[in-house]
């Protein structure tokens, strides 16, 4: 079944009507593809709610993995969920991906932010949603992180946090945090660009550390600019990467770009939709059937310029968006996940909304889950 993009599709009795005349052929994604798809050995590397699922290997040996979380003593009359408030970032270690050590709070927006520190309560009358995106009933007071990533950044010599408010006091957006005593545990605080607002003015910000020590900030979800070599601040203005982009555009998430074998690699995160046939589409931006939302893919594209032109885009994993990929220390490649509870996919999942781990080959300048990955 090949990826059929929509451009002029009719809802009929819930699915999608795709006609040849007006629809066409994109890229090598495909939903129903077994290599592609989440290996059944695939379980959560540990019993803990999370979105997001970012994991990392540091200079010291260890393994780390963070990622959106709920308040852990938080009463909810329906599913747990961060959609508007929760208390912080949470961190997680381990020397071999197999056992992980809890390392708790490592930040609070009310007692380590600046501008992130005290909550938007809505008055009564004053428009907010009432429900999250999966029909969870939400407080009026609106003060969650989400996305957080881990960078080491070898040039500095230091460990930085970059993730995003839903909203607060202070505003919405993207931050960028560093460590005051080099120690991934923190202490953090914000960085110089941040100090009083947001650095950037949406969600699910990103750092990249290029071979020459250059680092750059990527934005949701097509944005990007370089760093000042102190990492006090954005260097220049925001750019607009250079992609190439499906047609029509859907909404793209979760943006992380990583260099490997002499490309730059551009990851994101995209729902694929169902046709009643079993074919792949994406849905234009701002159109959402959730009678046929099937899964939250990790797309990819690669370029020679950290700013592009990147090529076309493909599924590198079915049901793995919004994650990451990292080497361990044998030079295995790993890609996180999250086990997302929507879409049609999740019915597969025995739990979902925890830190997943999937091997990774990268074969033909294409990474793909490893399903004949043996553990040691």
């Amino acid at each position: 079944m090949k990826f059929i993009l929509r451009l002029g599709l009719a809802l009929l009795t819930g699915f999608v009507s795709v006609s040849t005349a007006s629809a066409q052929a994109y890229g090598t994604a495909d939903t129903n593809a077994p290599e592609l798809r989440v290996p059944k050995s695939v379980q959560p590397a540990f019993d803990y709610w999370m979105r997001d699922t970012w994991a990392t290997l540091g200079p010291d040996g260890y393994y780390y993995i963070t990622g959106t979380t709920s308040t852990p003593d938080r009463h909810f009359p329906g599913q747990r969920h961060c959609w508007d408030w929760n208390d912080g970032l949470y961190l997680w270690r381990s020397k071999d991906l197999k056992i992980w050590e809890a390392m708790g709070r490592i930040w609070s927006m009310e007692k380590d932010g600046t501008w992130q520190k005290d909550p938007k309560v809505y008055k009564e009358g004053e428009k907010y949603a009432k429900k999250s995106i999966n029909n969870d009933p939400m407080d009026n007071r609106f003060h969650a992180v989400w996305a957080p990533e881990m960078h080491y950044i070898k040039s500095a010599k230091n460990w930085f946090i970059v993730a995003c408010m839903n909203q607060s006091a202070g505003g919405r957006g993207s931050f960028i945090l560093r460590s005051t005593t080099g120690k991934p545990e923190g202490p953090y605080e914000n960085i110089e660009g941040n100090e009083d607002k947001a650095i950037f003015p949406n969600i699910d910000g990103s750092l990249f550390e290029d071979t020459d020590g250059t680092v750059y900030f990527v934005g949701h979800n097509h944005y990007i600019a370089r760093m000042k070599p102190d990492m006090s601040g954005l260097a220049e203005e925001i750019k607009t990467l250079k992609e190439s982009k499906y047609s029509p555009e859907p909404y793209v998430e979760g943006a992380f770009i990583f260099k490997y074998d002499g490309k730059y690699h551009l990851v994101q995160a995209i729902w694929a939709h169902r046709t009643a046939k079993g074919d792949t589409y994406v849905e234009k931006e701002g159109v959402t059937n959730k009678k046929t939302r099937y899964s939250y893919d990790c797309i990819i594209a690669t370029a020679d310029n950290v700013y592009g032109p990147y090529g076309k885009r493909y599924n590198a994993i079915t049901g793995g968006g919004h994650n990451n990929l990292f080497q361990d220390k044998d030079g295995n490649w790993w890609a996180t996940m999250f086990f997302n509870p929507r879409g049609a996919q999740a019915a597969e999942y025995k739990v979902t909304c925890r830190p997943g781990l999937i091997p990774m080959l990268y074969e033909n300048g294409k990474f793909k889950p490893n399903h004949n990955y043996q553990a040691k």
